[in-house]
């Protein structure tokens, strides 16, 4: 059958009202509704936000239907719990939604779990960096999908250290994520000989200066300045580090959670010589190209990053275990997300992609060093490969997930 790829309901942040009413699914109709519910507005709306919801109607577009249409419902959460979980709930209970994908900003992203758990529907995240969703609040609807902060920590950490980066000073986002970040990069630098010399903690969101963080962190002598945060306050952290001289004087910079996105708002000349870890590059290999090119159609220019990259690869392979399971059984979330498991995921941004009991997508991180305006060969060659850490080298520690259920 023709699959719908009606794009559908855009909830804009300005409303008064945080949802726009979705049509009721028509009584007996296959139907699968999707929910991509991310930042359409914040300083995360590049990184996740339009090309998020992009990547998804292409994993509609790719999967090419097989007895049901889909239908792609948008919403924006602000970066605001609350906001998220409301979205949630009036998605399953008046707008019929069978998944949702995406998520940015751990708190929303953890509030947004215990609605799916609770309504048992299938919550595959790929844009918040928490490791609790695979940890100590994993559910059996839930699959944690591209990146984690476990993983950049292991990735970025490591490498790091053992190139000589033996001293660090955070810049941490106050919240789940930015925390979570911070404590696991720092258990890494310390496991491994370093040192721990200062975390400076500032209010998320709304911090745009951050001049005072950084005479800190030139004051301490780290040779490592880490950035616990991501999106714009990454952008901005980078920007003005450079501007006061922090790598003139040796100082290393790595953005523990940072992508190619953000390394094209900040241009070559000022991104140069940065380390980062991302789970997928447009130009790693043929089939990344070539789910790029597909892609890129849809996306005002804006090339995909691995949030994004997963944000395609976690609903297509939601997509075919509906197909194997059939409606109305993969209604179930539990059901659908059990599938998952025990299928082996393959598609073009990741190849093949085994998924944990746990729900923990078990994809490959990337060390990545910014290359200097002089190497790039043109339009978005931003990276060099630096380090490749196997997946069960930088995944959490796997838990039993099902005494919490």
């Amino acid at each position: 059958m023709t699959i719908s790829r009606r794009a559908m309901l855009q909830f804009a942040a300005a409303s008064c009202a945080p949802l726009a009413a979705a049509p009721a699914r028509a009584a007996g109709r296959n139907v699968i509704r999707i929910g991509v519910l991310t930042d359409m507005s914040g300083p995360y709306r590049d990184v996740t936000g339009p090309t998020s919801v992009a990547c998804a109607r292409q994993a509609v577009e790719d999967f090419g239907g097989q007895g049901f249409d889909v239908e792609i419902l948008i919403g924006d959460h602000q970066n605001k719990p609350d906001i998220g979980a409301t979205i949630a709930r009036q998605w399953f209970d008046r707008d019929a939604v069978d998944m949702i994908t995406d998520v940015p900003t751990s708190s929303v992203a953890l509030a947004v779990n215990t609605i799916c758990r609770e309504k048992n529907k299938a919550y595959v995240n790929t844009g918040a960096g928490t490791d609790d969703l695979t940890g100590k609040q994993c559910t059996p609807v839930t699959i944690h999908w591209g990146y984690d902060v476990f993983m950049v920590a292991a990735s970025s950490g490591r490498a790091i250290v053992r190139s000589g980066g033996d001293s660090w000073y955070f810049i941490t986002a106050d919240y789940v994520f930015g925390q979570q970040l911070a404590r696991d990069a720092s258990e890494v630098v310390t496991k491994l000989g370093g040192k721990v010399l200062g975390n400076a903690v500032y209010p998320f969101p709304g911090v745009t200066d951050f001049s005072s963080f950084l005479v800190r962190a030139k004051a301490s002598g780290a040779k490592v300045l880490g950035f616990a945060n991501a999106g714009d306050d990454t952008v901005n952290c980078v920007k003005q580090a450079k501007e006061f001289g922090l790598t003139r004087d040796g100082t290393r910079l790595a953005a523990l959670v940072f992508s190619v996105t953000g390394v094209h708002g900040l241009g070559l000349e000022t991104g140069q010589g940065l380390l980062l870890t991302e789970s997928f590059y447009w130009d790693l290999n043929d089939r990344t190209r070539a789910f790029t090119k597909r892609v890129l159609p849809k996306t005002n220019g804006n090339y995909p990053n691995d949030v994004h990259a997963a944000c395609y690869a976690g609903t297509l392979h939601y997509l075919k275990s509906v197909a194997a399971l059939g409606l109305p059984r993969a209604r179930d979330g539990a059901a659908v997300i059990a599938h998952m498991k025990e299928s082996l995921a393959e598609d073009d941004a990741f190849g093949q992609t085994r998924i944990r009991a746990d729900g923990r997508a078990m994809v490959t991180p990337y060390l990545f060093e910014v290359k200097s305006p002089s190497e790039s060969k043109g339009g978005w060659d931003y990276y060099k490969l630096v380090a490749t850490t196997p997946p069960m080298d930088a995944a959490p520690p796997i838990t039993d997930c099902k005494r919490t259920w």
